[in-house]
């Protein structure tokens, strides 16, 4: 689906002043604002408007390209994804190591109701790497090196020694729990809780494991290898199902990796674009030329029209950043800045001299423009 204009949004000419834009979205943000009966999505969009408007340099581009000219969703909290400016809070839920879907929120509380037991998670884990800027765009594969609990090679996670069976628990008669009765003055309160001794399961080892001690685990070493998705951001988390710590008798928890993007010299990014400035001297800037401007793909040729003033945005469609759910990439957007020179020599002044002497006989409407 097509996105709306962002001046239609706010309900603001293309002409508004940085003043009206800032009226015009405290009018419409208080109108769509869900806590006063508005509409979330309106609300979240009046905001993805105002931090592109608000911004000089957003809104240049914006009023030139478009929505391509400000990396889509501008990181003001458009669902899903969320790309902007100050990085992002996705997580990537890549289950067993292979890509999954994206989703906006982990953390979640337990499917076990209170009444009944749960079964045992091992702890979750998180840790962080870094990454170069343009294996961030087009995505890597990185080898965590982690010390975690594991499951006990000895035993197997069986707390037994090997050659041995498990019994039945003699603290709570295999149930898994026991009950304690407290004298009140409302008569005898039973409470149930986790046997200390089998710790829910019912069951002990004949003889316990000699390597873990009837745990269960023992802390190894462990090469985990993370594929990182092409177009991820700085600040993303990415969550391994069952890669955390295990535990007896359960499941393992899960392994979250924070993902930071180092800066690049000459890269900036915004969403799905990339941004850079090329330097053209004010010959080629006036009369036109080409560069060779540097992008994640490597040099490309590009034109530079004459007349060019410093500070003009140019866009290299399909050289940004893919997006998250595949398909195409976002653009380069090159910032071109002219270079006066400072230091000339007779020969060079003079000519600039007769430059201007000739603008002079030219009528005042357009000599220099």
């Amino acid at each position: 689906m097509a996105q709306r204009d962002y001046y239609d949004i706010l309900g603001v000419p293309k002409s508004a002043s940085a003043d009206e834009i800032k009226k015009a979205y405290r009018r419409a943000a208080i109108e769509s604002h869900p806590d006063r009966g508005g509409d979330e999505a309106k609300f979240k969009e009046v905001n993805e408007a105002y931090e592109v408007l608000k911004d000089p340099a957003k809104r240049q581009r914006y009023d030139q390209f478009g929505h391509a000219g400000v990396g889509g969703s501008s990181g003001a909290g458009t669902g899903g994804y969320g790309f902007g400016s100050g990085g992002q809070n996705i997580n990537f839920d890549f289950g067993d190591l292979g890509l999954g879907d994206i989703f906006n929120s982990f953390f979640g509380g337990s499917p076990f109701g209170s009444g009944q037991k749960q079964p045992e998670t091992g702890h979750d884990v998180e840790t962080r790497v870094e990454i170069d800027f343009i294996d961030a765009v087009f995505g890597t594969e990185v080898e965590l090196n982690l010390s975690l609990e594991d499951v006990c090679p000895h035993c197997k996670g069986t707390t037994s020694e090997p050659g041995y069976d498990l019994k039945t628990c003699p603290t709570c008669d295999g149930s898994g729990q026991v009950v304690r009765v407290t004298r009140t003055v409302f008569g005898n309160i039973q409470q149930a809780s986790i046997c200390p001794t089998c710790k829910g399961s019912g069951k002990v080892p004949e003889k316990v494991c000699s390597v873990c001690n009837g745990k269960g685990t023992q802390a190894r070493k462990q090469k985990i290898s993370l594929k990182v998705p092409a177009g991820v951001d700085d600040g993303a988390t990415i969550r391994l199902r069952e890669h955390g710590e295990a535990t007896r008798g359960g499941k393992k928890g899960d392994l979250y990796v924070n993902i930071r993007v180092k800066p690049h010299k000459k890269f900036t990014r915004e969403g799905d674009l990339i941004l850079s400035n090329e330097h053209v001297d004010m010959i080629t800037a006036a009369i036109g030329g080409e560069i060779d401007v540097d992008t994640v793909d490597g040099p490309v040729r590009m034109k530079i029209p004459p007349g060019t003033q410093s500070h003009s945005d140019f866009k290299l469609s399909g050289h940004g950043v893919p997006h998250l759910r595949g398909g195409n990439r976002g653009a380069h957007i090159v910032t071109i800045i002219v270079d006066t020179p400072t230091k000339l020599n007779r020969e060079q002044q003079e000519l600039l001299y007769k430059f201007r002497e000739a603008g002079d006989h030219k009528e005042k409407k357009g000599f220099w423009h």
